[in-house]
């Protein structure tokens, strides 16, 4: 047992199995009490089950540990809170919050139907902001505390993922604006964009590069978590993990500016944009018309494209 997170309170969502369950057995290791949560559904987010929960506790408590499990469902408000709730009634107060909790509902956008678009940002998006808001409250009154959030590459888009990627984005966006929020009052809020093998990973067609476990990502997660990660002023960003490397991702940012004398007119930009502003090349596209391309030329007929398999665009949790 390490020291780390020693006294600490830690939730993970999502902690059942894969990255979470990783991530929940290295808090616990580092010394933190760990409320784990799971509602221990399917890839596609069916057959719910308090055992997948139970067992990670278990398994924390049988190596020294403590823990205890919350079976809820984070796309709701109240099981949100009630997550909360079980860590400060437990233990008195809550220091950090992971949220690793995901599905997948794969299609193409022009067949991607409303029930497979809602329960995913239901439960990536919405299932960060309902533990993240919950916690902030309690961490706002404590004057401290971590909130790590668990995005993918996918955030830069992806060909068979709308919803997926809609709802990754959405969760960057969720936790700058927190680091913003909650600055003031010593409460740090990060991203993680893993690449690892899970049973969300496993649906992506093979040629993974740099791929690694979900151990591999645990051990960056727990930093985050930690006094040193908040001593170092470490808020706001978005790290990638994948097997032994990290990356750091970069802030939005304008990349080129132009400025008219007078009103802009459509004729008018069409003649100045291209050259004065120009467009930031998107790396996947590029990849996705040479697949396009290659397939024109070797005569096969043209197939609909699974998500996309390259580097940190591999789904997360």
């Amino acid at each position: 047992m390490g020291n780390f997170l020693a006294e600490k309170v830690v939730v993970v969502t999502g902690a059942g199995r894969g990255i979470g369950r990783a991530v929940a057995l290295a808090c616990a290791a580092e010394g933190a009490r760990v409320v784990v949560n799971d509602l221990g559904v399917t890839v596609a987010g069916g057959e719910p089950s308090a055992a997948v929960a139970t067992a990670v506790a278990e398994e924390i408590a049988a190596a020294g540990g403590e823990a205890v499990a919350v079976a809820d469902d984070v796309a709701t408000m109240a099981g949100g809170a009630r997550i909360v709730e079980t860590a400060v009634s437990r233990y008195g107060r809550l220091d950090g919050v992971v949220c690793a909790a995901g599905i997948l509902r794969e299609r193409m956008l022009f067949n991607m139907t409303e029930e497979e678009w809602d329960p995913v940002l239901a439960t990536h998006l919405k299932g960060t902001f309902t533990v993240f808001r919950a916690a902030s409250a309690v961490m706002r009154r404590q004057r401290g505390g971590a909130l790590v959030g668990f995005t993918s590459g996918a955030h830069q888009g992806s060909v068979a993922q709308a919803n997926y990627a809609a709802a990754k984005g959405g969760v960057v966006s969720l936790v700058r604006s927190a680091a913003l929020a909650l600055d003031t009052y010593g409460v740090t809020a990060n991203c993680v964009a893993p690449v690892a093998r899970t049973r969300m990973s496993a649906a992506v067609p093979g040629g993974l590069t740099g791929i690694g476990d979900p151990e591999d990502v645990a051990p960056l997660v727990v930093y985050l978590l930690s006094e040193r990660a908040r001593a170092e002023g470490v808020t706001g960003q978005v790290y990638t993990v994948a097997g032994p490397r990290i990356a750091l991702w970069a802030q939005p940012r304008e990349v080129r500016t132009v400025c008219a004398e007078g009103p802009w007119s459509p004729e008018r930009i069409a003649r100045v944009l291209p050259a004065a502003v120009g467009t930031d090349p998107m790396p996947l596209l590029g990849q996705v018309r040479a697949r396009a391309a290659a397939a024109r030329t070797d005569g096969r007929p043209a197939q609909e494209p699974g998500p996309e398999p390259t580097g940190p665009t591999a789904p997360a949790g």
